[in-house]
């Protein structure tokens, strides 16, 4: 089979079901209507799902709580809060950085919550639970950046990398470096251009930096210790001495 047929077929392999993930997610929606109250602004689909980069070995879909600027809780009580409102509610929730992961009928939910900087506009503020602060973002930005890339495959074969291999790696950043890695790359060649970005990942991707598009203060390749980065520079560099695709991805 043609290399860029295999991945395909892999991308193929790890598709999510769009409709099956939305109504697991819509299952979720009266317990963060209860747990916001009347501070709830929206409660979307955002992230991979809206972007198009969904994988289901990853998270099949991604709902962004927006609450109003009038919020009066702070951003760690909101994210310690939402976690016991899924909780009690007798769904798995794993912590993670600005999301809570959980899980309905087999499909896998990142919940993000955030509060609005102002009482209009997309600019939003999140916790961040590994460090213990906070930051903004705005979750459209994000969404615009990556759904009009044209690495929506890309991509989507870098996130099966990732979980095939058990490495730790945000998806914004991982989206904004395979953006970067194929800057000069011919578009559909899908199985080469996974070469390139392996080779990004192994040749200079410890010492790149990375802005969030959104918010020019918070540098998300800040967010990976070093021996982190170190971690997939390795794995990339194992991956592409492979001789055949189906050794890198399957």
């Amino acid at each position: 089979m043609p290399a860029d047929n295999y991945i395909r077929a892999v991308l193929a392999k790890y598709a999510v079901n769009v409709a099956g993930a939305k109504a697991a997610g819509n299952f979720l929606y009266p317990i963060i209507q209860r747990w916001a109250g009347n501070f709830l602004v929206c409660a979307e689909f955002s992230g991979s799902l809206s972007k198009g980069t969904a994988v289901t070995i990853s998270t099949d879909a991604d709902i962004f709580i927006s609450l109003s600027s009038s919020t009066p809780d702070t951003l760690e009580n909101i994210y310690n809060t939402l976690c016991n409102a899924v909780a009690s509610a007798g769904y798995p929730v794993k912590r993670q950085n600005v999301s809570l992961g959980t899980s309905v009928n087999g499909f896998k939910i990142d919940l993000v919550p955030g509060r609005r900087q102002s009482p209009n506009g997309n600019d939003h503020s999140l916790w961040k639970d590994r460090s213990k602060t906070w930051t903004k973002t705005n979750i459209q930005t994000h969404i615009g950046l990556v759904s009009k890339s044209r690495r929506l495959e890309e991509i989507r074969a870098v996130k099966i990398w990732r979980s095939l291999h058990g490495i730790e790696f945000p998806s914004i950043h991982l989206e904004l470096v395979v953006i970067e890695a194929l800057r000069n790359a011919r578009v559909g060649n899908v199985a080469s251009n996974l070469s390139l970005v392996l080779d990004y990942l192994r040749d200079g991707f410890e010492r790149a930096r990375f802005i969030d598009p959104a918010n020019t203060n918070n540098i998300i390749s800040d967010d990976l210790a070093l021996a982190q980065k170190r971690a997939i520079g390795r794995q990339a560099g194992i991956s592409r001495a492979k001789p055949t695709y189906d050794q890198v991805i399957w």
